[in-house]
């Protein structure tokens, strides 16, 4: 549609602007009373000190106007059209949220009932030779407690989940008819513009200021999307303390290193280099990424270990493994690492997971991060041990052949970086040493 004002304007409009009080032909508009006027209404007291001018001049000044301020309207428009959009798509993510984060719950339930179920019956063996019945009975009494605080705990988290997730949806649906609304307003003046942009000049300048004034309130109004609790809040809290019985004594790969990775002494130690350096040429070196594998191999049971990443800015933990395809001999292939990766950017500390990739809510920079494995349960842990809390975990992995924890920091850009990621030294059995419960 051109800018140009509509050929109607240039009409002689003699015919429909005469006025009534003096029965002559108006030419004149006062802007103030926003009314056409003739030569001998504009010498009168009522309009001597309104701003007048010629309805040609009128009808082109206000057409220009309601041009800027229709361009605004259709790009306010087609905003306001995209919030709507994403308010119902988020309608439907958080729905599947809720129920990823349901079935996470579940998992990370299951996961511990088996650890206490599985420690209930060692100790009923060991027991078994114990001749205080007293004794024996206590024992299974402490852990029938344990059992029913831990489904307790975890209904209470599912209820709590349920919760959150019920607001978030009426914030959500609020969100919808508001911005629903905003767009069927700005759709009426979008139009009522449109249409008088194409009138005659008198059609043009009728309530000419009042339109402007609507669309001018309309377009300052603020529209925000609608501002959701995440659900990553939810947390579940409590680091088993079982989880300390499967802890390993990592060490690092160096023939898997990166050639910009340095390595402590004790091999529990990554930094990034200077520079990258020429290394021994390895076939399991990753040249790929700021990577390295621990030397670890694993291809059953449960095993726990701990990473300290508060002196990294970016950093990956996880596991690398091959799928049930047999993909993932090595850790180039996609689809083959379950990662967490954390960055600091401008002081904001952030956390991702893979596969697939997703934002994980982070109320303040980690400092220790648990990972624990289930080799024949398809489930990986990652928690905050600062917090005690589960950050992520994922279940029903096809596990199949080795499986190595994996270790990364960014490659920096030149520049000096004293980023490292170091192995936690508690002492725990070696993977040779341990067998599955």
């Amino acid at each position: 549609m051109s800018k140009r004002l509509s050929p109607q304007l240039q009409h002689n409009i003699a015919e429909d602007a005469y006025c009534e009080t003096h029965l002559e032909q108006t030419q004149l508009f006062c802007d103030t009373d926003q009314i056409t006027l003739c030569s001998k209404c504009v010498q009168s007291q009522d309009h001597q000190r309104h701003s007048v001018c010629g309805i040609q001049e009128a009808a082109e000044n206000y057409g220009k106007l309601f041009w800027e301020t229709l361009n605004t309207l259709r790009e306010k428009l087609e905003a306001a059209k995209s919030m709507l959009t994403d308010e119902q798509e988020r309608m439907v993510m958080i729905q599947e949220e809720e129920q990823n984060f349901k079935k996470m719950i579940e998992s990370e339930y299951n996961m511990r009932l088996r650890l206490l179920n599985e420690e209930r019956e060692l100790n009923q063996r060991r027991q078994g030779c114990i001749a205080d019945l007293n004794l024996r009975e206590a024992h299974l009494n402490q852990v029938m407690k344990l059992a029913t605080e831990l489904e307790e705990t975890f209904q209470e988290m599912l209820q709590r989940l349920g919760r959150v997730g019920r607001e978030n949806m009426k914030k959500l649906k609020e969100s919808e008819a508001r911005v629903s609304q905003h767009v069927c307003s700005l759709q009426t003046l979008t139009t009522e513009l449109e249409k008088k942009c194409q009138d005659g000049a008198l059609a043009l300048l009728k309530n000419a200021k009042c339109s402007l004034e609507r669309s001018n309130a309309l377009l300052l109004e603020n529209l925000e999307p609608a501002h959701i609790t995440d659900l990553s809040l939810c947390h579940i809290r409590g680091l088993s303390s079982m989880f300390r019985v499967f802890q390993r004594r990592l060490t690092l790969d160096p023939e898997t290193a990166h050639p910009c990775l340095a390595l402590s002494e004790d091999l529990r130690t990554v930094k990034l280099r200077n520079s990258q350096q020429d290394t021994p040429s390895s076939p399991e070196r990753l040249n790929f990424s700021a990577m390295v594998l621990g030397a670890e191999r694993f291809t059953s049971g449960r095993h726990y270990w701990e990473v300290h990443v508060e002196k990294a800015t970016n950093w990956q933990v996880g596991i690398s493994y091959r799928t049930a395809d047999g993909r993932g001999s090595s850790p180039r292939a996609s689809g083959e690492k379950v990662l967490l990766t954390g960055s600091v950017l401008a002081a904001e500390p952030t956390l991702w997971v893979f596969p697939p990739l997703k934002r994980v809510f982070l109320e303040k920079q980690l400092r220790t991060v648990g990972v624990f494995l289930d080799y024949e349960y398809g489930q990986i842990s990652f928690y905050n041990v600062t917090e005690s809390s589960l950050i992520y975990n994922f279940s029903h992995l096809a596990f199949q052949g080795v499986l190595r924890p994996v270790f990364s920091l960014c490659i920096p850009n030149g520049d000096t970086s004293s980023d490292s990621l170091t192995i936690s030294p508690q002492d725990g059995p070696s993977c040779d040493d341990t067998v599955s419960p």
